[in-house]
């Protein structure tokens, strides 16, 4: 049964219309996007099923097309409307942090990261370049390591700050494993980089260690002076 199917006011579309999308269920949103459901399945009874099956929206966004079509009711139109979506929410992000956008919502900045490098399966070390205003300059991905480790030297970060004329700068990277706490050799580095900064009179304002569900702000638990 497609949504247009449904009972005028039972649907999830006029829910949305009359109390707002975050009033949506998963299941609700998802089905908004898919549309129709089968042949004595609703749309939203689909989308719980999807759901159930991968685990959640984010495995089911991030799994592939031959996975998903494999699902019953599932094929490549429905596929590409879950991508879409998906990426939608990826530019939109990214958007909200362009050049020039003076950084002063830490959750704005969470978000963006988390959605640049959560479902990572390799580490990525990566930069935000600030201006003297905290203005964003450029996002930049550093170096590419292992699922265990990426290398990162401090010269690298300085040469790029330096041609950037960055004034200030965030440091960022994931743990594929999805554990965001931070190891040893993240806080040696981090000192490493905040001493290599100094000598060129550039803050540096946090180190964030992206996790699965979480991330770690080294300058929230005052190891960064």
């Amino acid at each position: 049964m497609g949504i247009k199917d449904w009972p005028v006011g039972e649907g999830p579309r006029e829910k949305l219309l009359d109390q707002g999308v975050s009033q949506l269920s998963d299941a609700e949103l998802l089905a908004v996007v898919l549309r129709n459901g089968l042949p004595g399945l609703s749309a939203v009874e689909l989308a719980r099923n999807l759901i159930g099956e991968f685990g959640g929206l984010r495995a089911l966004t991030r799994a592939s097309q031959a996975e998903v079509c494999r699902a019953a009711g599932m094929g490549p139109v429905k596929y590409t409307q879950l991508q879409a979506a998906a990426e939608l929410g990826t530019r939109i992000s990214a958007e909200n942090l362009k050049r020039g956008k003076i950084l002063s919502d830490p959750d704005l900045t969470r978000d963006y990261l988390m959605r640049q490098l959560r479902d990572r399966a390799y580490e990525v070390f990566a930069i935000l370049l600030l201006d003297s205003q905290h203005r964003v300059i450029q996002f930049v991905e550093l170096f590419r390591g292992t699922i265990d480790s990426a290398s990162v030297y401090p010269r690298d970060v300085v040469c790029l700050v330096l041609e950037k004329k960055a004034a200030a700068v965030i440091v960022c990277h994931n743990h594929p494993s999805g554990v965001a706490e931070p190891s040893h050799a993240d806080r040696r580095i981090t000192e490493r980089l905040k001493n290599a900064l100094a000598t060129i009179d550039v803050s540096l304002l946090d180190h964030m260690v992206v996790g699965d569900r979480e991330i770690v702000s080294f300058a929230e638990r005052g190891w960064i002076e």
